[in-house]
């Protein structure tokens, strides 16, 4: 009978010893707030480990993305799209060195950061091609040579690369025609995101696609082509096949956005693909990894 008391009696400590445990614990409960952030941040930090920036809105309301590639401190931006889906192919080119650098990361040197922004023009690119990012085909381009020039400008009508900090105009000139420059220097979303995003990061250089005219151009804005500039240009006209000019003399451009870049003292090029539907893909890869490398410590 003793020992039955004993081992009841232990039981009974045993339950009492458990229960202030439990109750010692903290339990912690997260809002649905700071659950949404820390699956936010996950998704940041670990999705192929190359994370993308909404670096503004167009004036239409989409989104422009600029993708990131490598954890250096020299930070080299691509730019495709600024004349949306009038000159497609720089969007595609943008795209096709996306899906190259996340098949082959190891384009991109230790101390460099690559960022890519495929296209600015968002407006304009989905008036073409029906697309919001580079993910089209030449199939998508509507047949339409109107609707096509239409995608040039975005929803306001402006011509984007007239609508940057130097010699900025009200009315620019387009070939032979008068665009819109906006109502102001930087009055588009897309250009103050450009804006932002470069006097952010002030990278070591720019390469904006334009299409067509087949060559690499310098910048300058009253400022004459900056050393690192005409450096840049040769080695990627080099590496290339493209030939290299120092200035862009077809007709007066006016609000430009290399010549911004040149402005502010930021490096900056023009690589003018030969047509307005291929994207000479071998040239500028050639081109872009020679850039890379010119940046390698």
């Amino acid at each position: 009978m003793k020992k039955f008391i004993l081992i009841v009696l232990a039981i009974i400590i045993i339950i009492i010893g458990v229960n202030y445990v439990s109750k010692g614990k903290k339990t912690v409960t997260q809002t649905p707030q700071q659950l949404a952030t820390t699956t936010q941040t996950t998704a940041t930090t670990t999705v192929d480990n190359k994370p993308t920036t909404v670096i503004g809105k167009t004036a239409g309301g989409h989104d422009i993305v600029a993708y990131h590639f490598g954890t250096g401190s020299d930070e080299v931006v691509f730019v495709g799209g600024l004349h949306g889906g009038y000159e497609w192919n720089t969007v595609r080119v943008a795209q096709e060195l996306i899906d190259y650098v996340k098949a082959h990361p190891d384009t991109v040197p230790a101390n460099v950061k690559l960022t890519v922004i495929p296209v600015v023009n968002v407006d304009g690119l989905q008036k073409v091609t029906g697309s919001t990012d580079g993910n089209f085909s030449k199939e998508d381009v509507s047949a339409s040579q109107d609707t096509v020039i239409a995608g040039r400008f975005n929803a306001n009508n402006v011509d984007l690369n007239r609508n940057f900090a130097c010699d900025w105009q009200a009315t620019g000139t387009w070939q032979n025609k008068k665009v819109s420059g906006g109502t102001a220097e930087f009055s588009e979303p897309e250009s103050i995101a450009i804006k932002s995003y470069i006097t952010d990061e002030m990278p070591k250089a720019v390469v904006a696609w334009y299409s067509s005219a087949g060559g690499v151009y310098a910048s300058n804005c009253h400022n004459g082509v900056s050393t690192e500039t005409r450096t840049i240009m040769n080695t990627f006209a080099k590496a290339s096949g493209y030939p290299a000019h120092d200035d862009f003399n077809f007709y007066e451009v006016t609000g430009d956005m290399t010549n911004w870049l040149a402005k502010i003292n930021v490096p900056a090029i023009s690589v003018l693909l030969t047509n307005h539907t291929d994207t000479e893909w071998t040239k500028n890869l050639a081109g872009v990894k020679a850039v890379l490398e010119y940046y390698t410590k």
